[in-house]
């Protein structure tokens, strides 16, 4: 599989590093090297069989534009675009492209994700979240802490879920749903020690979703890699 990496800041380039060492042929860009998808043409594109995007907010949908534009199959790690879901969604199913899209690529956060659905059906508890990201993350919120809230919302609709917003040096990614009652006080939490994990799921996600048509969420579909 030929792999092409958008983004060679800390996590686009373990994606590039663990993409080498699972046998994949690798290209990689830099924001200013495809600066508004200036270099996702389809003469560029031919032979590459997914790209794998962790930049910014406004240069993955550019990004995306240009992909799926061309009927091209795209991983986007990056969050922060969401309001613009539908019409990506829509473009892929036109052109007949393939998005797969995550607020968050780790295994652990999956089984996060799932562990929260169950912590939700509580009864006579308030449910809060906290996460910490490093400095230069943009969207607060993170896409991750999102995503917790409307599992449990998905539960308990109606309710209050405040999230806690922490910026600090170089973390890679804590998060925390705490879930409490006059009696006793539940907590999961997931620490990333390194990037490696999200790496590692969006190469897994590009292996899933080479030959495919569509468009999915990556918790939809990690139960199958």
């Amino acid at each position: 599989m030929l792999i092409l990496v958008l983004g060679k800041g800390k996590t686009g380039s373990l994606v590039a590093e663990v993409a080498r060492e699972r046998g994949h042929g690798v290209r990689a860009l830099d924001i200013d090297e495809n600066l508004h998808a200036s270099a996702l043409t389809a003469p560029n594109l031919a032979g590459v069989d997914v790209v794998v995007d962790f930049t910014a907010p406004d240069a993955a949908l550019e990004n995306m534009r240009a992909v799926l534009a061309i009927g091209g199959r795209i991983v986007v790690g990056t969050t922060g675009w969401y309001s613009r879901l539908a019409e990506m969604k829509a473009l892929a199913l036109q052109r007949g492209g393939a998005l797969l899209y995550g607020t968050n690529f780790s295994i652990g956060v999956q089984k996060l994700f799932q562990l929260t659905a169950e912590l939700a059906k509580l009864e006579g508890y308030k449910f809060s979240i906290e996460e910490t990201h490093h400095v230069t993350k943009l969207d607060a919120p993170s896409g991750t802490a999102l995503t917790l809230r409307e599992i449990i919302l998905a539960a308990r609709p109606g309710i209050e879920v405040p999230i806690e917003s922490h910026r600090v040096g170089d973390a890679k990614g804590e998060h925390v749903v705490r879930a409490a009652s006059d009696c006793d006080t539940l907590e999961l939490r997931h620490d990333a020690h390194s990037r490696r994990g999200f790496a590692m799921g969006a190469v897994r996600g590009a292996e899933w979703l080479a030959g495919k048509r569509g468009a999915w969420e990556f918790r939809e579909i990690f139960n199958q890699l």
